[in-house]
């Protein structure tokens, strides 16, 4: 499991989390997690079969100067931190996807990131009562803070239970 990063964290545990939890302007970081090359060379073989993810050899060549995880690699580690840390594990009702998701630099083999999340809307559903929407900016940085992941995710999250 990944670990808190921030100087503070949600007030509300995970399994106790609802709507009313996500407040407009909170940030909270977790991390880190890094990819092998080995992970990275598994993955591109099977769902982007890319040369700069699969061949070692061929990306020490290629544009990036070496091997590079598969953008959609890299939101798969946003997301297992998003999970293990932000999303509530008992009010999450679904998503209706990421705004502007982006990979405007490559993440490299055993290069450890962080997830940064950061509130930026939160609201009462108009036409279900008994939920809201959150939208969050997220970025997945690595330790010189460039970002390999930015987005917004949008999530439907239930009010807590009178």
């Amino acid at each position: 499991m990944t670990e808190v990063l921030s100087a503070t964290d949600f007030r509300a545990p995970i399994d106790d989390r609802w709507f009313e939890d996500y407040v407009i302007g909170e940030t909270y970081e977790y991390g880190k997690l890094a990819l092998s090359a080995d992970e990275i060379v598994a993955f591109g073989r099977q769902y982007d079969p890319q040369r700069l993810h699969t061949d070692p050899e061929w990306a020490a060549t290629g544009p990036f100067g070496g091997l590079i995880a598969s953008g959609w690699q890299t939101a798969g580690v946003m997301m297992r931190m998003y999970c293990e840390h932000y999303i509530s594990a008992v009010a999450s009702l679904a998503s209706p996807g990421v705004d502007e998701l982006r990979w405007p630099a490559p993440l490299r083999p055993d290069e450890p990131v962080r997830l940064r999340t950061t509130v930026v809307e939160s609201r009462p559903s108009r036409s279900k009562p008994d939920r809201g929407i959150v939208r969050t900016e997220v970025a997945v940085l690595t330790d010189d803070d460039r970002a390999v992941l930015t987005g917004t995710a949008m999530n439907m999250i239930a009010l807590r239970p009178d």
